[in-house]
């Protein structure tokens, strides 16, 4: 079992009720084990300016699946929740990341693992140091902690609510 930590994010409909679906049905797949889940966060949009914030969170979980087939899976989930990609960096329903994935890194054409920009994002970087901040970046060689003292502060992120009473945490 791998240590796995994978980046929610919304910013259309109900934005709570979208990272709890993904994150309780991240937790239905097989051989994935509950850890930890970060609090929410309300985060200014990244790269596409003119949308509504997003509600983000980071969830732990342990899995014995391999890299692209969790992939796999995420996507799948995404689909379900009437994901749909028409531009880089705009409105989502939902949105699952793969940051980190034990100590591996993956570098293929559909998944790059540690997430590439990962070490630039603070809306990823403040949920996960609040949940695993001395988790060392694979290929940098920091902990999360190091990672989100580095990152640039300009875009507003801020912890708005526990998520750990979501009924499906613990399951």
């Amino acid at each position: 079992m791998e240590d796995v930590f994978i980046g929610l994010g919304s910013n259309i409909g109900d934005r709570l009720k979208n990272l709890t679906l993904a994150a309780c049905s991240v937790l239905k797949i097989p051989e994935v084990e509950f850890v930890k889940a970060s609090s929410l966060y309300e985060t200014e949009p990244v790269g596409m300016e003119g949308q509504p914030w997003f509600l983000n969170a980071v969830l732990w979980i342990r899995s014995a699946i391999p890299p692209m087939e969790l992939l796999s899976k995420l996507l799948e989930i995404e689909r379900g929740m009437g994901r749909v990609r028409k531009e880089p960096w705009g409105p989502r329903v939902i949105d699952l990341d793969i940051l980190i994935f034990g100590a591996m890194v993956v570098k293929g054409e559909f998944l790059e693992v540690p997430h590439p920009r990962m070490h630039e994002r603070r809306f990823v970087l403040e949920p996960l140091a609040e949940i695993a901040p001395n988790l060392t970046h694979p290929v940098m060689g920091v902990t999360i902690a190091d990672l989100l003292q580095r990152v640039d502060h300009s875009k507003k992120v801020f912890k708005v609510a526990p998520w750990e009473a979501t009924p499906c945490f613990g399951d």
